[in-house]
């Protein structure tokens, strides 16, 4: 079993979303729905097939990204290329940000319809960590992490929150450079040699590797744990209940 101590760490920064939120499966979904309908359009505009966007493009190329650099770099791979935009971009314009505020829609009407729940051992993982005197923060790409904790109840889990609406703020680099990580690790006055990251997107184990983090945990609930060994997880668990906490309580 894998071990978390109070003697090695001082900190723990989890992503949301596939960790601690059931959404990944939601912002997968959602990014079928736009992808499909983008391509189906491109493909009647300019007689070109353009093959479905399927899970391996998912993990691949948006995973853990922001928005606007996943359309990119998924784009990319089919060989389309659209002006970059602006983030007020309106869904319906063909630019990068106009097909991820596109996306954005889609998943937020999602979460009112639906609602999210939070994987209740990723919950009681992170209790037993502030039990014992270990920082937490959370991260993710997402401009929603705010929405999506409130919806899920667990909306004052965490008081340090770095989050897509922080990243754009001081212009922090998206995963996969490690920029997010270390911006949560400073606020809770930890260094990466004595923190960890949990990450269940390749993007996010690689920024953990990249930015010097003590240990890098992958959480595997699709099936990917050697994609998520190579690209830098130390070690891979399925679920967080799978992982201890031990050292002198607070």
């Amino acid at each position: 079993m894998v071990a978390v101590t109070g003697d090695l760490y001082d900190a723990v920064v989890l992503d949301m979303d596939g960790v601690i939120t059931d959404t990944a499966t939601v912002h997968a979904a959602a990014w079928k729905r736009t992808f499909d309908a983008f391509l189906a359009g491109w493909s009647s505009g300019y007689r070109a097939t353009q093959e479905a966007f399927t899970d391996d493009d998912y993990l691949t190329y948006v995973d853990g990204k922001h928005r606007d650099d996943g359309v990119a770099s998924f784009l990319a791979s089919r060989g389309i290329d659209l002006p970059r935009g602006a983030v007020t971009d309106p869904p319906d314009r063909d630019s990068v940000w106009g097909v991820a505020n596109r996306k954005n829609c889609d998943f937020q009407r999602t979460l009112r319809e639906r609602g999210v729940q939070a994987f209740p051992t990723s919950v009681g993982f992170v209790r037993r960590l502030q039990a014992h005197g270990i920082g937490t923060a959370i991260v993710s790409a997402s401009r929603n992490c705010r929405d999506v904790l409130a919806a899920a109840g667990i909306g004052d889990l965490f008081t340090v929150r770095v989050d897509g609406i922080v990243a754009e703020e001081l212009s922090l680099r998206g995963k996969p450079a490690p920029d997010i990580f270390v911006e949560a690790a400073r606020r809770l006055g930890a260094a990466p040699e004595r923190a960890v990251v949990v990450e269940d997107a390749i993007a996010g184990v690689q920024a953990g590797k990249a930015g010097g983090f003590a240990l890098v945990i992958g959480v595997d609930r699709t099936g990917h744990a050697d994609e998520l060994h190579l690209n830098g997880a130390d070690v891979v668990v399925r679920d967080l209940g799978e992982v201890c906490v031990t050292g002198t309580p607070s």
